[in-house]
């Protein structure tokens, strides 16, 4: 009869609940990390209900109204073409995270798998691998970004593309260290003992234990993703006009600072509370599962 993992006395993969209720309770304690969690939700609730909480529509032109300071009519002002500031920034929020998260998700797709590998086989399969991260990562992110969405054409998807391929080496690397770390431990060498296939051993003994420290890499990872859309989008390499975003809003105000420094203004100030949320958070899952604090 064959025997299973536990029947042979060898640790099994995952969290206790003991630890898991001790990292929670650590980070309800950490009042910034809690902060970050209540500024991600509030900007995803304003992204999902955005056609309901908008006073205007984000492309609704009204001139008689351009430059108009804020006021009880428009909360934030109106721009040059006389549309309600708030409302573009509460639609634009929608493309903004949605950008942000796609590139993340398309990181984590192709550079864990890659990581994995890279971290369970070793030798020249890993040799390749990390060769292809190190050129990579041997371009500043943005610039290359900014290459290859500059090529492809300003676009909401090409710049998603863009910025994906820059997170994919990012990824790749952090899974690979996480994994040389996790398969040595007794468990994975059990379970080949016992004869799981690789595949098996790969995603249920190795990723489910190197997966906290990827998801909060991956959170903090969704705040420099949001900076570099805005950066794209400022740079007009982003989703064209009339489409509500961020970048382009700044992009669009720092040219009237003088007389109408609203239009900048709000904007930034979306940008800079949308990456402190999620930098603060990923911070704190961070933190809470440094095994030096368990």
């Amino acid at each position: 009869m064959a025997l299973t993992i536990s029947e042979v006395g060898v640790e099994t993969p995952g969290e206790s609940p003991v630890v898991q209720r001790r990292a929670w309770r650590r980070f309800i304690k950490n009042r910034l990390a809690v902060g970050g969690l209540l500024l991600v939700i509030l900007f995803i609730v304003v992204a999902l209900a955005a056609p309901v909480i908008a006073p205007y529509k984000p492309d609704a032109t009204n001139f008689s109204i351009a430059f108009q300071a804020p006021s009880a009519h428009h909360l934030s002002g109106t721009d040059d073409l006389g549309r309600d500031v708030l409302s573009r920034i509460s639609y634009g929020a929608r493309g903004s995270l949605l950008s942000a998260v796609l590139i993340v998700v398309l990181g984590l797709v192709v550079g864990v798998p890659l990581g994995l590998v890279s971290g369970y086989y070793g030798g020249l399969v890993d040799d390749a691998i990390m060769r292809l991260t190190d050129a990579g990562l041997a371009f500043p992110g943005l610039v290359l970004a900014i290459a290859l969405a500059w090529v492809l054409g300003p676009s909401l998807f090409h710049a998603i593309l863009a910025l994906g391929v820059v997170t994919i080496s990012q990824f790749a690397r952090v899974t690979r260290g996480q994994v040389l770390e996790v398969k040595s431990r007794p468990y994975v060498g059990a379970s080949q003992c016992l004869g799981a296939s690789s595949l098996r051993v790969m995603f249920r003994h190795i990723l489910v234990n190197a997966a906290t420290p990827i998801i909060a890499v991956a959170t903090l990872s969704i705040g420099g993703a949001l900076l570099n859309v805005a950066s794209l989008s400022f740079l007009g390499l982003g989703p064209p006009p009339p489409t509500p975003n961020w970048g382009e809003m700044l992009q669009t105000g720092s040219q009237y600072l003088t007389n109408a420094p609203w239009m900048s203004l709000f904007p930034g100030a979306a940008i800079f509370l949308a990456v402190l949320g999620f930098n603060t958070f990923g911070g704190g899952i961070r933190d809470i599962f440094d095994p030096n604090q368990v």
